[in-house]
């Protein structure tokens, strides 16, 4: 009993004699920072993609936003290679190239206008299952939850606002859906004649609305992760209080 009462003693002086800092710097070591609540940490993370997408919208939903992205321009669908390496067949091809490229990207670039919505949404019922992991792991490490937890819901609702963009006239008064279809026929023209099928040339079908939007959507996940890791690592991007606290926690 006497042994017991003399540990018990010693634990409370060591508690006693131990400065708040150090108490602090035992709790941050242990991965459970003084001060900071699992609720505050998912909401910060939520705030951060927010914050990511408000930006990323910003960025890409103005006129060239996607066109004059060196990284993320939107090209013609990988389907539609035999076009570009058989321009010289079509009357007028590259011109039609040209216009069906742009018109892609003024698509993209008016869609995603409608995302932050969509985006919200799914940043808000998003159920984060463990936030410390995800505040103390990689530099896009909740733009990479976000994407693996809610892609396919947010490809249903994005779909859409894309196929109304892609019906939009947009570029000298033609939309993108019929800037392609004056690109592919002139091609499937081409490829169907006699001297199209003895070059071994083959029609080009694309389901334009889903290339278009999975373009669009790995574009938004790109700047997201750009403007994570800004929020990360630059406290002049921690825009308000619960970021500048929740990853101030990273210094």
């Amino acid at each position: 009993m006497k042994k017991t009462t003399k540990i018990l003693l010693i634990i409370c002086t060591i508690f006693l004699t131990t400065s708040c800092d150090e108490l602090a710097k035992i709790a941050e070591q242990s991965g459970k920072p003084v001060g900071i609540t699992n609720a505050e940490n998912i909401a910060g993370l939520k705030e951060a993609l927010n914050v990511g997408i408000g930006n990323a919208v910003g960025i890409l939903g103005k006129e060239n936003g996607f066109f004059n992205d060196a990284v993320l321009k939107i090209l013609l669908p990988p389907e539609a290679k035999q076009i570009v390496d058989n321009i010289k067949l079509i009357p007028g091809g590259q011109d039609l190239v040209n216009k069906a490229i742009l018109s892609l990207n003024r698509a993209a670039e008016d869609a995603v206008k409608s995302a932050v919505p969509i985006f919200k949404n799914a940043i808000t019922s998003m159920t984060i299952s463990d936030a410390t992991n995800i505040l103390f792991g990689a530099d896009d490490a909740a733009t990479q939850y976000l994407r693996r937890t809610t892609y396919n819901q947010l490809s249903s609702a994005f779909a859409p606002k894309v196929k109304q963009s892609l019906d939009k006239p947009l570029v000298a008064n033609v939309s993108t859906n019929e800037s392609w279809n004056a690109l592919t026929s002139a091609f499937n023209t081409v490829a169907n004649s006699v001297a199209g099928r003895a070059a071994g040339l083959k029609t080009v079908s694309v389901n334009l609305e889903t290339y278009v939007t999975e373009k669009a959507l790995d574009a938004l996940f790109t700047k997201i992760t750009a403007e994570e890791k800004a929020i990360r690592t630059n406290p002049a991007a921690r825009v308000n209080d619960l970021l500048k606290r929740v990853f101030g926690q990273l210094k």
